[in-house]
């Protein structure tokens, strides 16, 4: 079954609910973590990944911070900037507050092959730990992926909410300020403040509003251009929640807006709508890819669709599943995918259409609700 997001907002969530429901599930995800560190051949994982971090502990200020998970302990290590922050915040039972982070880990893990995320550990700062450790490191890579890709409940929550946010700032600024003669920078600066007042943390990232000749760039970010009568205006948005970000792209047009950008308009919100009724349990990434390129090949434009489907959104708003030619990935339910097909021609302009889908048991749900049909404005 599927559902098409387009039912409006929902009742605002009670965030101490879910921070309970999160501290409740903390022991059944360190369990899950370390049956991952067995299949890596050791018995303990450093998390210096700020993703990772806030993943195991809720520690909101992940960069700050990094997780020891050992067979009997797990640990938040942070500096004393943040006794009183680490103590109310993080759902580990043990916080250790220390300068020399390092030193705290090799203690702790003493005597243990510890791994740790490759990706993210610098190249002095392992060899000052396997120093101190006086033993080698296992690296990994994407340990922790596998857990992070499908959602809780909880975690599913907070993504309904920043989507709903997103949602009632873009209706509410596009309705107030789209018009010929508005700065790109002034609606950024304008949808950044309604998701803050609607309660975000903060932006998923650089708000895109790419107008004119600039909607051909795929991540245009707002400039100090006007938009003009005639353009076709991309904006791409996301607000942030307890740190779950979501995204969502939507275009406009200004005034009335020339061929062939109409048709490309067409094109593409065809081809992710077709999109969208492949996201289901089972279906792989590179298929569900393959449906948009389909549809846009089929309208002459696959050559300019120069980059992939979607991709998983969460405690990092660029995360697994991919939804690519390349992807390696199987939907499961609990899965949160952007499905964002786009057209980019150089001089002539572009635009992009994007949801954040949730998979469920049966096919899925689009979490987003603003209105995907062409609209003008001013």
């Amino acid at each position: 079954m599927t559902h098409d997001g387009a039912t409006g907002a929902g009742p605002r969530i009670d965030a101490d609910a879910l921070q309970a429901a999160a501290v409740a599930a903390a022991p059944a995800l360190l369990d899950a973590v370390r049956a991952r560190i067995g299949t890596a051949g050791a018995d303990a994982l450093l998390v210096t990944a700020p993703a990772n971090v806030r993943y195991l502990s809720g520690f909101s200020t992940p960069a700050d911070g990094r997780v020891l998970v050992t067979g009997d302990g797990a640990w938040l290590l942070t500096d004393e900037r943040y006794t009183v922050q680490a103590a109310a915040e993080s759902w580990l039972a043990e916080q250790v507050i220390a300068r020399d982070w390092l030193a705290r880990v090799a203690e702790l893990a003493a005597g243990q092959t510890l791994a740790i995320e490759a990706e993210h550990l610098t190249v002095a700062q392992r060899t000052t730990l396997e120093r101190k450790l006086g033993s080698t490191v296992v690296p990994t890579e994407g340990l922790l992926r596998p857990l992070r890709m499908r959602k809780r409940a909880f975690e599913i929550a907070w993504l309904r909410e920043a989507a709903r946010i997103t949602d009632v700032a873009l209706t509410r600024v596009v309705d107030d300020l789209l018009r010929p003669g508005v700065r790109e920078l002034d609606l950024a600066l304008e949808l950044e403040r309604a998701m803050r007042a609607e309660g975000a943390d903060g932006t998923s990232f650089d708000i895109i509003v790419a107008s004119g000749p600039r909607s051909a760039m795929p991540h245009g970010v707002a400039s100090t251009r006007r938009i003009e009568a005639g353009d076709l205006v991309t904006i791409d948005l996301g607000a942030r929640v307890a740190g779950y970000h979501a995204d969502m792209t939507r275009a406009f047009g200004v005034g009335r807006v020339a061929e062939p950008l109409r048709g490309w308009y067409r094109a593409v919100l065809a081809a992710q709508r077709a999109a969208l009724l492949a996201v289901a349990p089972g279906a792989t990434g590179v298929a569900v890819d393959g449906v948009a390129r389909e549809r846009l090949a089929e309208a002459g434009l696959a050559e300019y669709f120069t980059h992939s489907l979607g991709h998983g959104t969460g405690l990092e708003v660029h995360e697994g599943p991919s939804l690519s030619s390349r992807s390696t990935d199987t939907l499961e339910p609990g899965m949160v995918v952007t499905v964002e097909p786009g057209v980019y021609h150089a001089g002539q302009g572009g635009l992009r259409i994007e949801d954040l889908v949730l998979v469920t048991t049966d096919g899925h749900e689009v979490l987003s609700s603003t209105p995907k049909d062409y609209r003008e404005f001013g």
